[in-house]
């Protein structure tokens, strides 16, 4: 007797609505239909106009600014746990507030653990997720994570540009073991920016680790915010006698002066995915930016998780 699955429902929250749409018609099912109405003040209502009873439901939204979105979320699986469906795993391409994932001064939140916290106590089953910003976040759940590695996306894109010195870098000390994770791919040599902050979003001094000289320098990095740190370590790398330098980064958060940031840079490309959705206005004027979509590796997840099958076979790089 062949196995039986649940019926799959795919619906979107209002701010990734794009990338929904990509995952769903990549999946062969189109998205459910659901209403977000809100009251004058701004308070946000959620609402099913089919029903999700038994059913395996996705819901599909980033947690990037404003809040919004987060807690929009945060409904929708409240919603459909009192809809009664059988099993609810929420798909957020960007997990916001990871970067809080530490006490790293008194006095702080650690505001992963919080929001890992209100999306089990929502009522989710499941959390399917890509490129923490660290990946013991994981830890925080205590329901089962999917955690997607956007290095199937990248490694291909990084090959077909046939870089004839190819050197991966870390624009800081943090990255530095998922830039040797990219090495790995190509054989290649890893260099550092080892960078002391300031503050937040400023970076008081960088210096390299490493040797740059003639290679083909691409930097690897989960988030992209201000573009600060990526646009200055790619100076320094070009100032030390690099042939070129290109920036891969997950999520394109985008903040401030990014755009032109970016633009303004020595940057030869900027290769982020479609996590976050890019301002449509802003970047018109960043001819800098490639966007690679994550919709057929989410589509492939949701079918393996619905199929119990297994989600790390989706990672082989042919």
């Amino acid at each position: 007797m062949p196995l039986q699955f649940n019926t799959v429902k795919l619906f979107a929250g209002s701010g990734t609505v794009e990338l929904a749409e990509k995952i769903s018609k990549s999946y062969g099912k189109p998205l459910g239909d659901m209403t977000l109405s809100k009251f004058s003040d701004g308070e946000i209502q959620p609402f099913y106009n089919e029903s999700v009873r038994g059913s395996d439901v996705f819901l599909i939204q980033s947690t990037n600014q404003p809040t919004d979105n987060l807690l929009e979320l945060l409904l929708m699986i409240d919603a459909a746990k009192r809809a009664s469906a059988h099993y609810i795993t929420v798909v957020v391409p960007y997990f916001g507030f990871a970067r809080q994932d530490r006490k790293d001064k008194p006095r702080v939140a650690i505001g992963a653990k919080l929001i890992a916290n209100l999306i089990m106590a929502a009522g989710a089953h499941r959390i399917m997720t890509m490129d923490l910003h660290a990946a013991q976040i994981q830890g925080f759940f205590d329901i089962p994570v999917d955690h997607l590695d956007g290095s199937i996306i990248f490694v291909p894109y990084i090959k077909s540009l046939n870089l004839p010195n190819l050197t991966i870098a870390s624009p800081d000390m943090g990255g530095s073991y998922r830039a040797r994770t990219f090495a790995k791919f190509f054989n290649a040599e890893v260099v550092i920016c080892d960078k002391r902050r300031k503050r937040a979003n400023e970076i008081e001094s960088m210096s390299i680790i490493g040797d740059v000289k003639g290679q083909d320098v691409v930097l690897i990095d989960d988030i992209c915010d201000t573009a600060g740190t990526l646009s200055k370590a790619a100076a320094l790398i070009m100032e030390n006698g690099a042939n070129s330098v290109r920036a891969v980064c997950t999520h394109a958060v985008l903040s401030g002066k990014a755009y032109d940031t970016i633009e303004n840079s020595v940057l030869t490309e900027m290769i982020v995915t479609d996590t976050i959705r890019l301002d449509p206005e802003r970047s018109k004027s960043c001819s800098k930016i490639k966007v690679l979509s994550t919709a057929d590796l989410f589509a492939g997840a949701i079918k393996n998780v619905n199929e119990h099958g297994s989600i790390s076979d989706l990672f082989e790089i042919k």
